[in-house]
């Protein structure tokens, strides 16, 4: 399927919802200390939902029992919160969530330190953050999926880190997913070509160590092969002629 190309009151809704995201998002992680839950992170998410009127995108799809999906050190991609898993100074957790503004989705994650954490830990952060950022830079009118993969491949590598590849980015407006994916790893001038008005929600998933992932038994956790850790950012992005437009910032 082709990449669904948003009308110009689906982008302005799309603003809106955006920066409403990224100030739930921002309200959540100021909740990251040692000593809590990430149950209480998701109660956290459902009462901002609740504040600021908007549904939660990840609750209920394909039964996820949660608002947030969280990541703790080596847990990467769709974590589910528990009361069992009580945050302690010096690990790095993601948070990953998605809204439903005006039967618009939005998409964003981050992932931040708890309490101080070990320079190499700083290193990771801060790398797996600019690989995000030089995807976005290239995610152009005229350009290709493949310019995104690649420059989020290039950062991950040159810094020492492996990138997801059994999970990708994706299209994201009118639904949770749509076309195209966007890994994070490709060639430059491969893939659909960029247009203007798509919507894409970009993810950087960087781990540590190797790439290769285990699924646990619930169908929604994984965890790095080696036990190393695992960093995810991700923004909802506009293709716009003036050029790559963060839609989940404040």
């Amino acid at each position: 399927m082709a990449a669904v190309i948003k009308t110009k009151a689906e982008i302005a809704s799309m603003r809106k919802g955006g920066r409403l995201l990224a100030e739930i998002l921002s309200d959540i992680v100021a909740e990251v200390k040692p000593g809590i839950t990430t149950e209480d992170l998701d109660n956290r998410a459902r009462a901002l939902c609740k504040k600021h009127s908007v549904k939660p995108a990840f609750y209920g799809y394909f039964d996820y029992p949660a608002y947030i999906c969280v990541g703790i050190d080596d847990v990467a991609i769709h974590g589910m919160p528990s009361k069992s898993d009580v945050l302690v100074e010096g690990q790095i957790i993601s948070i990953d969530m998605g809204i439903i503004f005006e039967d618009l989705y939005l998409d964003h994650a981050t992932t931040v330190a708890v309490g101080s954490i070990d320079s190499k830990a700083e290193r990771f952060l801060s790398s797996s953050k600019l690989a995000l950022q030089a995807g976005i830079k290239n995610a152009k009118v005229g350009g290709y999926v493949g310019d995104i993969s690649n420059a989020i491949e290039t950062v991950a590598s040159m810094s020492g880190y492996s990138v997801i590849t059994e999970m990708t980015g994706h299209g994201v407006g009118r639904s949770l997913h749509e076309d195209p994916s966007i890994p994070c790893f490709g060639k430059k001038g491969t893939g659909e070509m960029l247009k203007e008005g798509m919507t894409l929600a970009i993810e950087a998933m960087i781990n540590e160590g190797d790439s290769e992932l285990i699924h646990l038994d619930d169908g929604w956790t994984t965890l790095t092969a080696d036990g190393k850790r695992s960093a995810l950012y991700e923004h909802t992005v506009l293709i716009s002629k003036k050029g790559p437009e963060i839609l989940t910032i404040r």
